[in-house]
């Protein structure tokens, strides 16, 4: 019986150059090494001895060292997870965008009665919008993790337009509950003529929501695929628990983003990684008119 004849420790690989790399890094240690490739998502995976693994992320890490340039995405430490730095822009955008609006915002923000008469990009423009520094730093504190994640696991194009769409469905979601005759039949909920909406955390609870659905491919393809796919979607739901369900903040929103982001982040999984490049060309592409065409309506 060989060392990989128990259940393997997995790690995984962006490409399958990378993992043949990190294969032969490993040989070279003595470390007896499996390349896999998932069945539902098309990754790499290098698999190893669970007393071995220590050492074999030890090696790869050195090895990163050794030959490293400059990389935007980097692995997050004692995790399976992979952080991209390139969302710092969105944050500097986010900021230059408050900076820009220290003045008045109506152009910008979600006023249901003016969306009703029509002006639908104000479900865009208000995920720009903040009230003041401090509500600003929440949200670029959150929104710089969790959109940074899902940027490595999609692609920035994917989770920039993803999240940027949850977070403008959810708008609609709150005035759809808050204010229509739906929330006559929800005795949680005061129903509100009007009100002013504003502030990405619609948007970086969709990030949340696309990054913890990237498990879902995993569902049904045995009872250790569905341990994961439940832990990783608890832990999403104990996240936006402990982060919006604040109740001086719209929750309703809060929800909707998140649950648009699994959305989202569900069908983005089941692409081939071998798409996801050409994809998030097209995405990113998409995420400019949107924004280019939400924000010149705005200051029209």
């Amino acid at each position: 019986m060989t060392a990989l004849d128990v259940i393997p420790a997995s790690i995984p690989a962006r490409t399958e150059r990378q993992a043949m790399d990190w294969s032969l890094v490993l040989a070279s240690e003595g470390i007896e090494v499996t390349l896999e490739q998932s069945s539902t998502d098309g990754g790499w995976r290098l698999l190893v001895a669970p007393q071995d693994e220590p050492r074999a992320r030890g090696a790869i890490r050195q090895y990163l060292q050794e030959n490293r340039g400059f990389e935007w995405q980097h692995e997050v430490p004692g995790s399976d997870y992979w952080f991209d730095g390139r969302v710092i822009f969105w944050g500097l955008a986010v900021g230059f965008v408050f900076m820009a609006t220290l003045g008045p915002v109506e152009a910008g923000l979600f006023d249901t009665k003016l969306v009703r008469q029509g002006q639908w990009w104000r479900a865009f423009t208000a995920e720009w919008l903040h009230n003041d520094v401090a509500h600003l730093t929440s949200n670029l504190a959150t929104g710089i993790l969790f959109l940074g994640l899902a940027m490595a696991r999609f692609g920035a194009g994917i989770a920039l337009l993803g999240s940027l769409l949850a977070g403008a469905l959810a708008n609609y979601l709150a005035l759809l509950v808050k204010t229509d005759a739906l929330a006559n039949y929800l005795g949680f909920l005061t129903k509100e003529d009007n009100y002013p909406g504003l502030g990405a955390s619609g948007w970086i609870m969709g990030a949340l929501g696309m990054f913890v659905a990237q498990s879902v491919p995993r569902w049904n393809t045995g009872r250790r695929g569905n341990r994961v796919v439940i832990s990783s979607l608890g832990t999403g739901a104990l996240l936006f628990i402990l982060l919006g369900t604040d109740q001086s903040s719209d929750v309703v929103a809060h929800f909707g983003g998140f649950a648009f982001g699994i959305l989202f982040g569900a069908i983005a999984a089941f692409f081939p990684k071998a798409w996801l490049p050409g994809l998030n060309r097209v995405a990113l592409i998409l995420f400019a008119i949107v924004v280019a065409v939400t924000t010149g309506l705005a200051l029209r």
